[in-house]
């Protein structure tokens, strides 16, 4: 242990002690940690490479957490209502089903409503154009008057799915759909569509493309009534209670379900991250990666301080309190953590651009960056405890002994 015999005067009780002569100004618990640290290279690596697995599938789980939530509600972020008229007992966006008909009409009586759209959601068959099939989500709304539109439109306009059987798919689903671009025909339920517009980034949680399209031509599509909607869209009037006009809309549509916005946001989220496993999955995952860590790194920490008990020993006989040898132990952890941490999370930077375009979304957000640092640093100062463990039943006496 380097500079053990600089430390003089410190007592068991002065909360660490301090080097005099020369290096009276220099404090050298981090000095010890460092070259502690760094004295066994092959130590080092197997300490930051446990570190940088946990930071890496930590970040990986809880990107890809996040990653689902953004997904499954981003249809939903896009749809400007305050409240949603469904069938009675849809757990999500993404599991329609058709109300009876004629509700935008009785929503549009109710006192206090604003305004009232249809928005049409269904299952489909994707027949590709050179053969095969697929099922798709077909999503139709009126959005000349407000209703749920594409958006991030790469290629072609919402105006040039005004043409008779025009569709907007999402480039991520190409393949899926068996096309390559702009103009290419399939045909969903035997009615023949051509592709008029190209999104970026429009996924679904449950891997089936969105194809938006005009309402009158998803209730064709999907065999709909002319004045058969999946949802109705309800915009309050400025100045109304919200639960007010909730109620009303529940005395005249007694099967259905009114739900607030946030509420349908939430229920969908629940569902698909919950009551189906997924998220429970995900959350699973990012726990082992803490336990992976802290177990590597607590082992390490364990069998380096193990290697130095004889220097240990003689700092606690030179006066070196215990609280000033837990500080080394500690500054050891935390050298290791910041190292770790920043390793970690380059590669978890380089993962979340190597799915951006996939189907796969893994987000990073700075809120996530910053509590997996935290995350890292109380890793490893629980990893450390061991090591302290172990040298608080030091007996300062051994050193004469050998």
């Amino acid at each position: 242990m380097v500079a053990a015999a600089n430390l003089h005067g410190g007592t068991a009780n002065d909360g660490g002690a301090k080097p005099t002569g020369p290096l009276k100004t220099v404090w050298m618990a981090p000095k010890l940690a460092f070259r502690n640290l760094f004295h066994d290279m092959l130590s080092l690596a197997v300490t930051l490479t446990g570190i940088v697995f946990s930071v890496v599938l930590v970040a990986v789980q809880c990107g890809l957490y996040l990653g689902s939530e953004r997904t499954i509600a981003a249809v939903l972020d896009q749809v400007k209502a305050d409240l949603w008229v469904t069938p009675l007992g849809t757990k999500s966006f993404d599991d329609p089903a058709f109300l009876n008909g004629r509700e935008k009409y009785a929503v549009l009586s109710t006192a206090g409503v604003a305004s009232a759209e249809d928005l049409v959601v269904g299952f489909a068959n994707w027949r590709k154009p050179r053969g095969g099939s697929t099922a798709v989500l077909v999503v139709g709304s009126d959005w000349n008057q407000g209703g749920l539109k594409p958006w991030n439109i790469v290629k072609g306009s919402l105006n040039a799915l005004a043409a008779p059987a025009a569709v907007a798919v999402d480039e991520t689903y190409f393949a899926d759909l068996g096309i390559s671009g702009m103009g290419e025909t399939a045909e969903i339920n035997g009615n023949r569509v051509s592709v008029g517009a190209v999104t970026h980034g429009i996924r679904s949680f449950t891997t089936l493309p969105y194809i938006f399209t005009t309402l009158v031509r998803a209730q064709s599509y999907l065999d709909a009534a002319p004045e058969q909607s999946s949802y109705t869209l309800v915009k309050v009037a400025g100045g109304e209670n919200l639960e007010e006009v909730r109620k009303r809309l529940l005395s005249r549509l007694p099967d259905t379900e009114v739900l607030a916005h946030h509420e349908f946001r939430k229920r969908s989220l629940d569902y698909w991250l919950f009551q189906t496993g997924a998220g429970a999955a995900l959350i699973a995952g990012a726990i082992l990666g803490l336990i992976v860590g802290v177990v590597i790194v607590a082992q390490t920490l364990y069998a380096s301080t193990k290697d130095h008990l004889n220097e240990f020993a003689t700092l606690r006989a030179l006066g070196a309190s215990a609280g000033y040898i837990h500080q080394v132990i500690l500054m050891q952890a935390m050298m290791s953590a910041v190292a770790g941490y920043l390793l970690g999370m380059v590669l978890s930077l380089i993962v979340v651009w190597a799915a951006e375009d996939t189907t796969m979304t893994v987000v990073m957000t700075p809120e996530l960056a910053a509590a997996l640092f935290f995350v890292t640093i109380g890793m490893c100062a629980i990893a450390a405890m061991s090591a302290i463990l172990k040298v608080t039943r030091i007996d300062p006496a051994g050193v004469f002994s050998r």
